[in-house]
């Protein structure tokens, strides 16, 4: 292949657009998640560097009970296809965003068991976090996030957008109240979120990871 042929390629890789799971991590009753998801995919879907896929923990049906350490697949025939079909959209993803709120100082279990179910799928990839609450805004489930994310060899990013209640949690039609401040914070972190997903891709290229 001509040097320039190669060139031109690896140019036009670099700069195709990032493929973003945007991940609603709660599914508990009354949640405000998919209002909060809404609002940022709306605010960041205009972007062209990304491409966002929405994954609702809600619509997953993933046992908690795991198989065993010897590898035995999930028994029910329907579980496995539901596990296939998240699973590949994970795989595929080259950066995620995880929408979280904060239960009790930690994140959500229907989150947690969605992260547990899967491995190699988030490995070198780059993750960044939407979170709300209270007067904590989430941040307390977000900190802890960022351990789960390192024992899985991904990477999270500095910025995070945080959604403090009352001052700019979401209002009636589902934008957040202050919204300068939040619009500033979700561009921050995609901002860092595309840079890191450019250079872990390249990086997944060259040299897959852990071989």
């Amino acid at each position: 292949m001509p040097e320039t042929t190669r060139a031109i390629e690896s140019a036009t890789a670099e700069n195709a657009a990032l493929r973003v799971a945007v991940i609603v991590g709660s599914a508990r009753g009354g949640r405000v998640g998919p209002s909060v998801a809404e609002w940022f995919t709306r605010h960041v879907g205009e972007r062209t560097d990304i491409e966002l896929d929405v994954i609702d923990v809600a619509d997953l049906d993933l046992p908690v009970a795991m198989p065993g350490w010897d590898g035995l697949p999930v028994p029910a025939p329907a579980i496995r296809v539901n596990l296939a079909n998240v699973s590949s959209r994970l795989a595929a993803a080259q950066a995620f965003v995880v929408v979280t709120p904060e239960y009790n100082h930690s994140f959500p279990a229907a989150l947690k068991n969605l992260i547990d179910w899967h491995y190699v799928q988030w490995q070198a990839k780059p993750i960044g976090f939407v979170s709300y609450g209270g007067l904590g805004g989430g941040l307390r489930a977000v900190e802890q996030l960022r351990q789960v994310f390192a024992e899985l060899h991904a990477m999270t990013v500095r910025d995070s957008v945080s959604l403090h209640g009352p001052w700019s949690g979401l209002g009636e039609d589902g934008v957040p109240l202050d919204t300068t401040v939040c619009e500033g914070a979700a561009k921050s972190m995609i901002d860092q979120l595309v840079w890191w997903g450019r250079a872990l891709r390249a990086a997944r290229a060259t040299h897959p990871y852990g071989k």
